[in-house]
């Protein structure tokens, strides 16, 4: 590692410290948030796992989705919600910058990974339904999700090594409230182009891949939906797929916007806004997305609440 390294620099998270007068209304907002996030999708990882009629492919994905929104967001809410209410800069170790950015993107690359695994279980469940139990067995549904996480260490690992080993500045200040690829990246007093290159390559390659492979699976679920001849069945079809693809929408959407936006129209304030929402709103919203318009999970969710209030 290179000298700079060598003492390995503490790092100042800025966090929202410039915004002194929203960071006491911010702190209780990210802090509902967060709660409603660990209850909603503890929710759906209960729900998937009791529920006899929720033990299937579609659903198991689900389960494991969950868990990644509920690893996700406590990788990166506790310490923001401890920033807030400081309401002060504060330090974060060589160490626990890296740990958080490992995790940040173990969770993030295996999330891209697991909602193309999800699309390609409706293409097969609507395109190929004679073949459903062969393409989706359980051998196959557990190889999915092992690939996506093994994706999201390869690639953390990857980026872990490339950015970390880059010389520092002795007190490097970060200009947002977590160790995020590119903000800690540009941080590095030497060598950072070619590993800027590298890294934004590596992450667009990761972002779009995935997208692709789930816009071609829609394209020929949509093509399916368009020969029917019943608008009952075609609704039915839609319906099925209308709450993966809000989900698909809301995160490839905003990860396209950071991590593939020119830096030249970036700003700080946006930067950290659009992480926010990342990081803490799009986790709380997949649970509620998927328990308003998914009649399985919502008939499930009242049969366990009309059990649980017939056994007081």
């Amino acid at each position: 590692m290179a000298e700079e390294n060598q003492t390995l620099p503490e790092f100042l998270l800025l966090g929202f410290s410039d915004l002194r007068a929203l960071q006491g209304p911010l702190f209780w907002v990210v802090l509902l948030f967060y709660l409603v996030t660990l209850l909603g999708n503890s929710m759906i990882i209960i729900l998937t796992q009791v529920s006899p009629a929720l033990h299937s492919p579609m659903y198991f994905f689900l389960r494991h989705l969950s868990v990644l929104e509920l690893l996700y967001t406590t990788d990166i809410m506790p310490r923001t919600l401890a920033d807030l209410a400081s309401q002060q800069p504060r330090a974060i170790s060589f160490q626990s910058c890296v740990a958080q950015m490992y995790v940040f993107i173990v969770l993030g690359i295996s999330e891209c990974c697991l909602l193309t695994a999800m699309a390609y279980d409706r293409y097969a469940a609507i395109c190929r339904p004679l073949h459903y139990s062969t393409l989706m067995s359980w051998r196959a549904c557990m190889a999915m999700v092992a690939v996506s996480w093994l994706m999201g260490i390869i690639t953390a690992t990857t980026h872990s090594s490339l950015i970390f080993t880059l010389p520092f500045p002795s007190h490097p200040i970060i200009p947002h409230f977590l160790c995020d690829i590119l903000p800690v990246l540009r941080l590095a007093s030497a060598g950072k182009q070619r590993s800027e290159i590298s890294v934004v390559t590596a992450t667009v390659v990761f972002i779009m891949v995935p997208f692709s492979l789930i816009v071609a699976s829609y394209a020929r679920i949509l093509g399916v939906i368009l020969a029917m001849a019943s608008t009952q069945s075609r609704h039915k079809v839609f319906s099925t797929c209308s709450s993966h693809l809000l989900v698909v929408c809301l995160f490839f959407g905003t990860a396209s916007i950071t991590y593939i936006r020119p830096r030249a129209g970036s700003s700080v304030t946006m930067n950290r806004i659009l992480s926010l929402f990342y990081t803490v709103i799009t986790p709380m919203l997949n649970p509620i997305i998927y328990t308003l318009r998914n009649k399985e999970v919502a008939g499930a969710l009242r049969h366990m609440a009309k059990r649980q209030v017939s056994s007081l």
